[in-house]
């Protein structure tokens, strides 16, 4: 466990991005369980399918495409998808809407069978996510990665923070944030890593009220490159 306060680390973070106001300009909005339990099913199918064809490519490219995606995958609606035959999945593999991989197509009907398991054991994704205590990101991250298709590592850490739920993201400035602080932590993948940050976001949330969300965020504001905050704003919903 870290000996470094995150008093120290947020002033350490204001100073650099010149001072409190603008440093809480840089937070992401606060997380709201009565926000996530009235999220509709089709809108995290969406998302994990956003996430996991961001994965290793450029998200810009999907940013742009991504009107052609929900005209392809019929809104995202899980049950809808279900009901289709394999042809209309075929022919996904060649329709210039979206990114032609067969591989993520398929991870979307994959998907759509998880997120209505889900809606069905606990009324929908959304309640399931918000009845889901934002201390135990790595037991939640565990269901997504077993239950689920692709959305292990950091596809799963940043499905959570899209979707709104109190979630970590180890990027790398706040792995190096942790171990700066004394966090014996290694890429940020393993389980082992996810409990070690777990415990001290968890300790550093308790210490100064914050949600985990924004302590994951100002430990990644405090250290490494200084990126100017006109950037940072453009990406902050990362």
């Amino acid at each position: 466990m870290a000996t470094v306060s995150f008093q120290s680390i947020r002033e350490r973070a204001a100073a650099r991005k010149g001072g409190d106001k603008v440093l809480a300009s840089l937070l992401p909005k606060k997380p709201s369980n009565k926000a996530l339990a009235k999220l509709g099913d089709d809108r995290v199918l969406s998302e994990m399918a956003a996430r996991v064809f961001s994965a290793g490519f450029v998200w810009d490219v999907i940013d742009k495409k991504w009107p052609g995606f929900e005209e392809a995958f019929l809104g995202f609606d899980p049950k809808r998808l279900l009901f289709q035959p394999a042809e209309f999945w075929d022919k996904l593999a060649s329709d210039t809407r979206i990114v032609r991989n067969a591989q993520k197509i398929r991870s979307v009907r994959d998907n759509a069978k998880f997120v209505t398991e889900i809606a069905a054991e606990h009324g929908s994704f959304g309640k399931f996510l918000a009845a889901w205590p934002a201390d135990d990101q790595a037991g939640l991250l565990d269901v997504l990665d077993k239950r689920g298709s692709r959305l292990g590592g950091f596809s799963g850490q940043y499905l959570l923070r899209f979707l709104g739920w109190d979630a970590f993201v180890l990027s790398g400035d706040v792995l190096l944030c942790l171990r700066d602080a004394g966090v014996a932590i290694g890429s940020g993948t393993s389980k082992k890593d996810l409990r070690a940050a777990q415990a001290q976001l968890n300790a550093w949330a308790r210490e100064s009220g914050l949600p985990i969300t924004h302590v994951s965020r100002i430990c990644a504001l405090s250290i490494g490159t200084n990126h100017a905050v006109a950037r940072l704003k453009e990406i902050m919903q990362l």
